[in-house]
């Protein structure tokens, strides 16, 4: 057992049965005993691997599309930009090399937004030798006043959502006890939620069936949309999920690279769920912006992915080539995170943004 598992079970042994939400934000972000508080999460030695360090070119590509809303939003001088969930920092390196040799004015001011003591210190190295002007925040809200240009990749995943189980004709809210083997099982409590904020086909959803309500992540959504409606800009986001809201569960564990039980290790394995982007999308259009949405492969596919892994591998051997060619892969690949993953865009209205014509 984890010294946080111990510490759940005891707090639910007291006090009673705690939320999904709940849940994950202890696992996720505990102080003591968090999982991104304590653990390296990224690359071949921790749990996952995000697409920055898959491969240079996707940093490259999102550098790319930043500088061409940039372009279309006026060029603004003061514009700031901003990486909200960093990781490891490598994202904001790859689009700094870029930006830096499309236009130096728009990578002047760049803001991370990273809660995470651990995780800045690692940022800070990995951006040591970029030469730029680069603030760390603890949340968009202390954000300068500035033309705002922000992206996020594999974020909204990670903040904590809320479930409701079908039992009879209600929905109540899931949440996590203890079971009669003494193990932390899920349970269902008596709060219910309204059937108005539902998707269509919870009425023919059968008995036991799981949705997935994320208030926390449409907030973080609207304070940035707050920020671009009051000052202009864009915003840019990855991560896995549906265009369209539906039912089911999609809470997961991931831990050395293999999926987990998401009850049996708190604090050692990461915890997300797949991110209702048509909830983002309409957040951001009720603060007057644009917002599109595609998925991940037809994306980097239209901004050039081929084309620069063309480029990269024309004067390399045969096994960088190969290299190249299965990261192109696993970057929009349909059976890898092309389709799986999707991208929303944001803007201030009337940009004319460099995007797929899919929504």
């Amino acid at each position: 057992m984890t010294a946080l598992k111990k510490r759940i079970s005891n707090l639910i042994a007291a006090s009673g049965p705690i939320g999904i939400a709940d849940y994950m934000a202890l696992c996720l972000f505990d102080p003591a005993d968090g999982y991104y508080t304590t653990r390296e999460p990224f690359g071949a030695v921790g749990d996952f691997t995000t697409a920055p360090e898959i491969s240079q070119m996707f940093g490259e590509l999102v550098a790319v599309w930043l500088y061409a809303a940039w372009q279309a939003a006026g060029s603004p001088r003061g514009a700031l930009l901003a990486e909200i969930g960093p990781g490891r920092g490598t994202l904001m390196k790859d689009m700094l090399r870029v930006l830096q040799k499309l236009d130096p004015a728009f990578a002047a001011d760049v803001a991370m937004i990273e809660t995470s003591p651990r995780l800045r210190k690692v940022q800070k190295q990995t951006l040591a030798a970029s030469g730029t002007n680069i603030a760390w925040h603890e949340s968009v809200a202390t954000l300068p006043q500035a033309p705002l240009f922000i992206v996020g990749n594999e974020l909204f995943d990670a903040i904590p959502t809320r479930q409701f189980v079908k039992i009879g004709a209600a929905w109540h809210e899931r949440a996590v006890g203890i079971g009669e083997d003494g193990e932390l099982a899920f349970v269902a409590g008596p709060a219910t939620i309204a059937a108005t904020l539902l998707p269509a086909e919870a009425a023919t959803a059968p008995e036991g069936a799981i949705f997935e309500f994320a208030p926390a992540r449409t907030a973080t959504m609207e304070a940035m949309a707050e920020r671009i409606e009051a000052s202009g800009g864009a915003g840019l986001f990855f991560d896995y999920g549906h265009i369209e809201p539906g039912i089911g569960d999609t809470l997961q564990a991931l831990r050395k690279h293999k999926y987990d039980d998401v009850l049996a290790h708190p604090g050692e394995a990461d915890l997300t769920s797949h991110v209702d982007f048509a909830a983002l999308a309409t957040a951001a259009r009720l603060h007057g912006l644009d917002a599109h949405m595609a998925a991940q492969g037809e994306f980097l596919l239209a901004l050039g992915l081929i084309e620069r892994a063309g480029r990269l591998g024309a004067s390399a051997d045969a096994a960088t080539r190969e290299k190249i060619g299965s990261e192109v892969e696993r970057l929009a690949g349909p059976d890898a995170m092309g389709t799986l993953f999707k991208v929303l865009a944001i803007a201030s209205a009337g940009t004319k943004l460099p995007f797929p014509a899919v929504s």
